[in-house]
């Protein structure tokens, strides 16, 4: 089986997490899709595979270097997609030899997929895209990882001129909902280093990720007749949407990019009684992190000397950046920069705005930056992954292990 059809096989299962289940897995076909991933990888013959009761699947390419010491490095994407749009009956389909004009993914719908709209549509022109159908996600985040981790894993299994060291690759769950390292054994994984999949266009290579965390802000309120409320009804809606534009307005996902952090507000549920908010935060700076964290306090501190005791806030750290981690062992950035030349990939070494399950693995230990799997316009109907972009992220995977075979 070739890159492609094992990308069009692996988004036929449905793995979309759930965080409300609090399971790992988080959704039941996560764990169908791990034991269909374990049954091919036990065809290829690879060596010491694993998958336990939490979906994590890992496995082994030995090694053909025995004259001398070689680190064993890792290759790790998730098995889930994410909550933010159905992953169930994926029509995925080929737009070959893409000319630069609107893309029909839906007739019956209209829904188009347009570079008036996308303009990085035109960075693939001549190329052969996968796109969806328009009422689903495609998946491409991270199936197109998996896909070209084991593609590549194949490759050197048919090609034993390529010298290299033991190869791990994993595969978790749950990375779209923050939990995809949560029970990752890194003692078990026994890598010196790692690379996750996880990246969108081609040549991105990723070790700085925002600081993240979530915050939940509960306002309390009193209802009664709003006949007769003058002076007695508190109206928590009303006092929550307060404290939304007491934040600084520009400060948002849709007014910021490269380092700069925001405030997004991601959901609101309210009545009269009762308003929640919930907040996730995200800087790339330590320092205007825990800032952004007060801030939020000190704003409820300030509706509660206007309303006591109506406002409580509730915030938790989720991730931290990655590059205080990786930062002192830059030979692994080099040998990918040199992996994506080698494979005549230009590489783009820029901040993550957001975060991979390589951020908590690399302060569990295991130093692991983020390659790109060629998808782009992640967790919706438009997104959409050139085949050449999948077939270079593959070359790439093979070019860092032949690197590090190589290297004293």
């Amino acid at each position: 089986m070739n890159l492609v059809d094992r990308f069009l096989d692996y988004v036929q299962f449905d793995t979309q997490s759930d965080e409300l289940t609090n399971m790992t897995p988080s959704t039941p076909g996560q764990m169908v899709f791990a034991r269909h991933l374990r049954d091919k990888l036990e065809e290829m013959g690879l060596s010491d595979i694993s998958l336990d009761e939490n979906g994590y699947l890992m496995a082994t390419l030995p090694g053909n270097i025995t004259d001398r010491h070689v680190p064993t490095i890792g290759f790790i994407a998730h098995l889930d997609t994410s909550p933010d749009m159905s992953g169930k009956h994926v029509k995925p389909r080929i737009v070959r030899d893409y000319d630069g004009g609107t893309i029909t993914l839906n007739h019956e719908l209209g829904i188009v997929l347009s570079p008036e709209e996308f303009p990085e549509l035109l960075h693939y022109k001549g190329q052969d895209l996968i796109v969806t159908d328009g009422t689903t996600l495609l998946g491409a985040d991270d199936k197109a990882g998996i896909a070209e981790i084991v593609s590549a894993v194949e490759y050197l299994q048919q090609h034993p001129e390529v010298k290299h060291g033991a190869v791990r690759i994993a595969f978790n769950p749950d990375e779209e909902i923050g939990q995809g390292a949560h029970k990752f054994d890194v003692e078990r994984f026994g890598c010196e280093w790692a690379y996750t999949m996880d990246g969108g266009e081609i040549g991105e290579l990723e070790f700085e990720n925002f600081n993240a965390a979530v915050a939940r802000v509960t306002f309390k309120g009193r209802n009664v007749h709003p006949g007769y409320a003058k002076h007695k009804m508190v109206n928590s809606m009303r006092i929550a949407n307060q404290f939304v534009i007491m934040l600084p307005r520009w400060e948002t996902p849709e007014h910021t990019e490269d380092y700069e952090g925001f405030y997004h507000l991601v959901s609101m549920q309210g009545t009269v009684e009762e308003t929640v908010l919930t907040y996730i935060i995200r800087d790339h700076d330590s320092d205007r992190f825990e800032r952004r964290k007060k801030e939020l306090e000190h704003l409820a501190r300030k509706i509660n000397h206007e309303f006591p005791g109506c406002c409580s806030i509730d915030i938790k750290d989720q991730y931290y950046n990655m590059r205080e981690k990786v930062e002192p062992l830059m030979h692994i950035i080099d040998i990918a920069e040199e992996a994506m030349v080698s494979a005549g990939v230009k590489p783009k070494v820029q901040p993550i705005r957001g975060g991979t399950d390589g951020a908590q693995l690399s302060f569990k230990g295991l130093p692991c930056p983020n390659i790109f799997a060629g998808g782009l316009n992640f967790h919706g109907r438009y997104e959409f992954v050139p085949i050449p972009s999948m077939e270079k992220a593959m070359e790439v995977i093979v070019e860092i292990a032949r690197i590090t075979g190589e290297r004293k």
